[in-house]
């Protein structure tokens, strides 16, 4: 009878000693699964930015969106403006980063000058899937037409012209190229996004590059013939490659 209330109390206590050790492990996994993500920090001088995107050399491989105001302006007022930013890639593309808040550096200080409210909509990101789908347009002539109607989008390499409006906004001319570096005609931009454009200004080191293009209508043939004007196009998108 000794012997076996002895074993019995071995048991109770080799009992205990599991469910205490398993008590801990569960509370640390717990611990670990409730603790949030690091979110990265990039500091430094903010490049380019145009409407909601903006480039930080610090922030290497990405684009950056702010969903929302900063204090009442888009993201074109950080042009220039020493920030740190905390931020988490989109899942659907790694290489934009959705901007979670920003802090404005001035005289020694940081202020915090934004905090994201707002679910993130990139309308008019073009991602390098939706860049494949931009074949290059094979333009040899004004007089082919072919070369570009019924293609809906393509992609030109060519150089960039830029100039103002009456009321001071840029406006965009595209000298189309051939690969002698030959003008084979021009392509008249109607519009572009805000993401095209502040790739623009990313490439403002380059003068020649690739264009992408949602494609519109064409010019008529005799005044293509006169002035080498192909066809109207809004611009989506403006790369190296």
């Amino acid at each position: 009878m000794v012997l076996q209330a002895k074993y019995s109390k071995i048991a109770v206590l080799a009992a205990f000693v599991i469910l205490t050790i398993a008590g801990l492990v569960a509370a640390q996994e717990s611990g670990q699964q409730a603790a949030p993500a690091a979110q990265p920090e990039f500091a430094g001088v903010v490049k380019a930015a145009v409407g909601k995107y903006f480039y930080l050399p610090t922030a290497k491989g990405y684009d950056i969106v702010v969903q929302g105001q900063i204090e009442g302006k888009d993201a074109s007022f950080l042009a220039g403006k020493e920030i740190v930013l905390k931020g988490e890639a989109l899942k659907d593309e790694p290489s934009l980063l959705v901007a979670d808040t920003i802090a404005v550096k001035e005289g020694g200080a940081s202020r915090n000058i934004f905090t994201r409210a707002e679910e993130v909509k990139v309308d008019d990101y073009v991602g390098t899937a939706a860049r494949a789908t931009f074949a290059q347009l094979k333009i040899t002539s004004a007089d082919k037409a072919a070369d570009w109607e019924g293609k809906g989008t393509g992609k030109v390499y060519g150089r960039l012209i830029t100039a103002k409006s009456p009321a001071g906004q840029d406006t965009y001319t595209i000298s189309v190229l051939d690969e002698k570096g030959k003008e084979v005609g021009k392509i008249i931009v109607d519009g572009a996004t805000d993401f095209a454009r502040y790739y623009i200004t990313k490439l403002q080191l380059f003068d020649r590059f690739w264009l992408y293009l949602n494609i519109k209508d064409t010019v008529d043939a005799k005044v293509r013939r006169k002035t080498r004007e192909l066809f109207h196009a809004d611009l989506a998108f403006a790369g190296l490659f």
